[in-house]
């Protein structure tokens, strides 16, 4: 699509906030990770949480290690007066399709979704077995690493991708994480050959190639047209989304292959024909063989930026990860650094459950950062937050 105007009915991000993402909260619980992040985001718009049509989250009590944890995250939102509110017991980017729908349905102009995760609170790889079929694979215990590890043997002898070219994919995430003051895992980064030189977790896949252990907070506002307009002057239009799954069992499928990312993607509009090019692709591929599959699935070629902000490998908040990667794909476009972008999200072994989301700037990309972003103070010049929207309501209607 090229239109300069949304059609009604169309939805947009119009602000985004994350933590700052650590190996260990330790003295906070989620509300307190949360609280100033729903701060910052609500903030960003002018809203309170009184304003807001629909509030929807995503979670999981496994991580939290009790039933119904997310209610008391609802504490950090302001539950009363009484607010229309719905979960979801998954990564956050499924929470915001949600409320995709419930937006376009017309029931409501403007909703806010977070998401959180404290993954430090447990084993992580093994709590994500229960994601497992109960029956014949959770109870021999294949923690994800191992899972993954599995993947990506199928890739190498598939002659698909090479230990070269994975130990290159964490490389490169670490050097665009240098930038991302939110990444957990930052500073310079070792080239290809002195990551190499690392022994196995779980032969093929070193160190490099797994996601640090996260806790963390994402949340997005969305809002409907002219909604949207009046809350910030570069709103990140989302133009399609859909999302798929695949068989359960990961030995039932070709783990060399992502059809239900592909066939999201055909949903979601990425390719239609006459489409402008994908600029920036925010993939949530927690381990480096997956992006090698994804950028398959989404027909990603050298002119799309993959993961800018470093990507899961460098901040990987479990249930904040998918939906932190629509929110850095919307900030692209509202800095104006992007035209048109794809963001995916993905939950179960081995990208059983895959979101794609298609976004678009309804200006043309200045082909790079803002002049008058941040400065280097670390203040924002012309009324531009750090991830790009419009603070507190600038710019206004018609801006």
């Amino acid at each position: 699509m090229t239109s300069t105007e949304p059609e009604p009915g169309q939805v947009a991000v119009v602000a985004f906030a994350q933590s700052r993402h650590a190996r260990a909260t330790e003295g906070l619980s989620e509300v307190e990770m949360l609280l100033p992040v729903l701060r910052d985001v609500l903030d960003q718009t002018g809203l309170s949480t009184g304003q807001i049509d629909f509030t929807c989250s995503g979670s999981s009590d496994y991580l939290a290690g009790r039933p119904f944890s997310f209610t008391m995250a609802l504490d950090g939102v302001g539950a009363w007066p009484p607010i229309a509110e719905s979960h979801v017991e998954t990564d956050g980017a499924w929470a915001l399709y949600e409320a995709w729908v419930k937006l376009l349905t017309g029931e409501a102009e403007t909703a806010l979704v977070y998401s959180y995760g404290k993954s430090s609170a447990g084993d992580l790889p093994e709590v994500l077995t229960r994601q497992l079929d109960p029956y014949y694979l959770a109870p021999l215990w294949p923690d994800s690493v191992s899972l993954a590890a599995l993947q990506a043997r199928a890739l190498l002898d598939a002659e698909a991708t090479s230990e070269r070219e994975l130990a290159g994919i964490a490389a490169r995430s670490r050097a665009a994480a240098a930038d991302n003051p939110h990444a957990q895992v930052r500073g310079t980064s070792p080239d290809a050959d002195a990551l190499l030189s690392d022994g196995y977790v779980a032969q093929p896949l070193r160190r490099h190639d797994l996601p640090p252990v996260s806790d963390g907070a994402a949340a997005v506002v969305l809002a409907t047209g002219r909604t949207a307009r009046r809350l910030t002057a570069h709103p990140a239009w989302i133009r399609g989304m859909d999302h798929r799954i695949e068989a359960h069992s990961p030995g039932a499928r070709d783990l060399t292959r992502s059809p239900s990312t592909r066939l999201a993607a055909e949903h979601a509009g990425l390719f239609d024909p006459g489409a402008p090019p994908v600029d920036v692709a925010e993939l949530h591929a927690p381990f480096t063989a997956q992006e090698v599959v994804l950028r398959d699935a989404l027909r990603l070629g050298e002119e799309t930026a993959v993961n800018p902000s470093g990507g899961p490998l460098t901040a990987n908040p479990v249930m904040a990860a998918g939906l932190i990667r629509i929110g850095e794909a919307a900030a692209r476009i509202a800095r104006g650094e992007a035209r048109r972008a794809v963001a995916h999200a993905t939950s179960g072994p081995c990208l059983q459950q895959n979101l794609v989301a298609v976004l678009e700037s309804d200006a043309p990309a200045e082909g790079g950062p803002r002049a008058g972003g941040p400065a280097e103070d670390g203040s924002a010049e012309d009324g531009f937050a750090e991830d790009g929207f419009v603070k507190d309501g600038q710019g206004g209607e018609g801006a």
